[in-house]
């Protein structure tokens, strides 16, 4: 049976009271808080740094998701390790060597994934898979929180779903851009089993209700 996470992206928290949101997310039953690093360069737009993953994390025991959206990125992957993040993912785009990179955030002590846009094909997996924790599929163009969820990316998240059974291991996928109650359902069916939601979690004034409306649909997959 899979089981499904739900990773609240705080790119759509509150920042003034970070630590606090943080803690009531997890409360409210999430399982990976996810951390949106973007640089004004690979993505149009500027979010924030290692610093906030270090304040972050005495706050919650469950897995800080890092996913890098900077070009280059080998260089700002130490530096989120010891910050404390369990998991980094970036983009094949952003890296001149991927399996180098992937390699540098093992040596560091985290999990390593690849993440692919909307237009970024799938074939960056062909070499690397025995070196992946996660691949992340982005259902929006990254850059910015609040998009609507991109239909096409269905198709891909199967594709993808299919390689890491062929692979015969034990990789997460991930999926992030506009996932809500009402589609996380067909996320999951087409075979995400992880689900990052911004500001259908956190511009809701209960978490709760939110993550447990999510489960009841996710609680439907397969029947």
């Amino acid at each position: 049976m899979t089981t499904f996470r739900i990773a609240p992206s705080i790119l759509s928290a509150d920042f003034a009271r970070l630590g606090e949101e943080v803690r009531n997310v997890i409360a409210a039953g999430a399982d990976i808080i996810h951390f949106d690093v973007m640089d004004n360069h690979y993505v149009p737009n500027l979010t924030i740094g290692p610093l906030v993953c270090q304040a972050i994390r005495p706050h919650v025991q469950a897995p800080i998701d890092v996913h890098l959206m900077v070009k280059p990125v080998d260089r700002i992957i130490p530096d989120f390790a010891k910050a404390g993040a369990d998991i980094i993912t970036f983009h094949p785009e952003a890296s001149e060597h991927i399996d180098r990179t992937l390699q540098l955030i093992k040596d560091n002590g985290c999990k390593a994934g690849l993440v692919f846009n909307p237009a970024t094909p799938l074939h960056y997996l062909d070499h690397v898979m025995d070196k992946l924790d996660m691949i992340l599929i982005m259902s929006v163009n990254p850059g910015f929180g609040g998009q609507s969820f991109i239909d096409e990316a269905l198709k891909k998240v199967a594709l993808a779903r299919r390689r890491i059974q062929d692979s015969g291991r034990d990789i997460l996928l991930e999926v992030d851009g506009g996932i809500k109650v009402e589609n996380i359902r067909a996320v999951a069916e087409a075979g995400a089993d992880t689900f990052v939601a911004g500001s259908a979690i956190f511009g809701k004034p209960d978490y709760q209700e939110v993550i447990a409306a999510m489960r009841a649909e996710l609680a439907k997959v397969g029947q």
